[in-house]
């Protein structure tokens, strides 16, 4: 099958695109830079065809698509950063990727008959209570401007096309970019006492591992909502930070605080997301390892 993968220079896009090239599959890679020199880091990357496509441009996504003709979508390109989503002066942009970009891609794949995988997030839940999210729950209520957009992306996806795989993942890790892992890594080098919060609840996601099941969803006709992070049990960014420094065989000490001393951000963080997952297995998908074992290959692949 052919493929064309948005957001590419980003976590997620960079290891579809190589989990592609490992099944001999063909893909092209699409992204808003003029081109694509591979992960930051310097690690593996395929040299797959690049195309710079800005999505909130209609015409050039019919354009390119109905050339390229793909047999399915890996929409992975989106605003991610939450706190600078909140800001008045940038909402305007926020909703033309997250939503009319997303729009502008699930015309084109209705336009040509094929697959769509969106990227979606915990943040289209409310965040409240301990009960984990299941992934055809319609209970929404968004606590942020990126929470409402992915939502309204969901539901622009859902409401033109039949294809589609809705995938929400959380917390996500990859060598292709910053993350949390990465972060607290460098604070580690330098201080000897760190404060995570202890009060949000979830899972990890590594981009390596979802890519191949991502991949696998495609290969099938199992359309739906579904839920992917990590295996391993559900923690909050406390027990994550002491997990990374145990495995790095940092010393630095890590202090848990609730979010509300750590410090009120822009946009309000979910305290609960966590998600169900079971219907991975009840479609007959192979769940992600755990995330411990994530970290340990992800410490691996990276310099620190």
């Amino acid at each position: 099958m052919k493929y064309f993968v948005t957001g590419v220079c980003g976590q997620l896009g960079h290891d579809v695109m190589n989990e592609l090239a490992s099944r001999g599959n063909e893909g092209i890679g699409s992204d808003i830079q003029p081109e694509y020199s591979g992960a930051a880091d310097g690690s593996k990357v395929t040299e797959m065809p690049y195309v710079s496509l800005d999505i909130t441009d209609r015409d050039k996504v019919m354009e390119t698509l109905k050339e390229i003709k793909p047999d399915v979508v890996v929409h992975c390109a989106a605003w991610t950063a939450v706190d600078a989503a909140e800001d008045e002066e940038n909402q305007a942009k926020v909703k033309a990727i997250n939503v009319d970009g997303t729009q502008n891609i699930a015309d084109a794949c209705k336009l040509l008959d094929c697959r769509m995988i969106y990227i979606s997030t915990d943040y289209v839940f409310n965040g409240q209570g301990e009960e984990p999210w299941k992934p055809d729950c319609k209970d929404y209520a968004p606590l942020c401007v990126y929470g409402q957009t992915k939502l309204d992306g969901e539901l622009a996806v859902a409401k033109t096309i039949e294809k589609y795989f809705i995938v929400r993942i959380a917390w996500v890790f990859g060598v292709n970019g910053k993350n949390f892992i990465k972060t607290m890594l460098n604070v580690g080098k330098t201080h000897d006492r760190v404060t995570v919060v202890s009060d949000q609840i979830g899972t990890p996601t590594y981009t390596y591992d979802l890519a191949r099941l991502l991949v696998d969803m495609s290969e099938t006709d199992k359309y739906g909502y579904y839920h992917a992070t990590n295996e391993g049990g559900y923690i909050s960014w406390y027990d994550f930070t002491k997990e990374i420094y145990k495995q790095a065989g940092y010393t630095t000490e890590v202090v848990p605080v609730t979010t509300a001393e750590y410090g009120i951000s822009k946009a309000a963080r979910p305290f609960n997301s966590r998600l169900d997952k079971s219907k991975l297995v009840d479609m007959g998908f192979t769940p992600l390892p755990t995330w411990q074992d994530a970290l340990s290959r992800f410490l691996s692949v990276i310099e620190y």
